[in-house]
């Protein structure tokens, strides 16, 4: 009988994105055949009796869903909130949709634009994981006047922690005394990396909006709205990841 990563089940189930079912798995939320599952690598067979968090997960396929959403400042890219907050959530603007989706990546609270809502796990892997380098675009606008040695560091990667990040392609849209904005397209997935590059050369983000995420721009869709992807869409965003159409 074929057996098959417990991650790709569970993602291929609507349950959450693989990365997200790792640290299920971490928590001990996850048991097979009765016993809890807290290390990987982990196979199941279809035979095998999944239980996460006390519900038992059938190891079937549901519809893949995905949902293009500009999202408004404010809103979280999570389905559910920290405990004793009540934002809104990303999950929350795309109500009606039957399956479970969850955001794939994260743009944070004070920041705008796309974000991909899916329950096509292995497309997710790819789309957040660094080595498939599917690139992002972002239009900051930042405190200060940015100098050409600036814009020249952004292209070779700045020190972030302690590494370098990869180059960023750089487009100057308004130099000033007070604020210059800038068009940044980086095919990394660091924690609030655009932010952190630009406060390493002395520049505080006032406000930050991704407006493409792969082939996917936000052109014609609304801060607040969403819509589903085409087929075609679909098909180009796999092909970003390095995926074949069937894959």
């Amino acid at each position: 009988m074929e057996k098959t990563r417990i991650q790709k089940v569970l993602a291929a189930a609507g349950v959450a994105s693989r990365r997200a079912v790792e640290e299920m798995i971490t928590e001990g939320r996850v048991a097979v055949n009765g016993r809890t599952v807290t290390a990987l690598p982990c196979f199941v067979t279809s035979s095998d009796r999944i239980v996460v968090d006390g519900r038992v997960i059938r190891a079937r396929s549901v519809p893949p869903v995905y949902i293009l959403l500009n999202k408004p400042r404010g809103v979280v890219c999570t389905s559910r909130d920290e405990p004793g907050r009540h934002r809104p959530t990303a999950v929350d603007l795309v109500g009606g949709i039957r399956q479970r989706v969850y955001c794939v990546g994260r743009l944070d609270e004070d920041s705008t634009g796309l974000i991909i809502l899916t329950n096509d796990g292995d497309l997710t892997h790819r789309l957040t994981h660094p080595s498939f380098g599917v690139p992002k675009t972002y239009v900051v606008h930042v405190a200060g006047r940015l100098e050409p040695a600036d814009m020249e560091a952004l292209r070779r990667g700045v020190f972030v922690g302690s590494s370098r990040t990869k180059g960023a392609q750089v487009k100057l849209v308004h130099r000033g005394a007070e604020e210059s904005v800038v068009q940044l397209r980086v095919s990394e997935g660091r924690n609030r990396q655009v932010r952190r590059m630009l406060l390493a050369l002395g520049h505080k983000v006032r406000r930050l909006h991704r407006s493409r995420i792969g082939p996917l721009g936000d052109r014609g869709l609304k801060i607040g709205s969403f819509r589903s992807l085409t087929g075609p869409e679909v098909a180009a965003l796999r092909k970003a990841a390095g995926m074949e159409s069937g894959e």
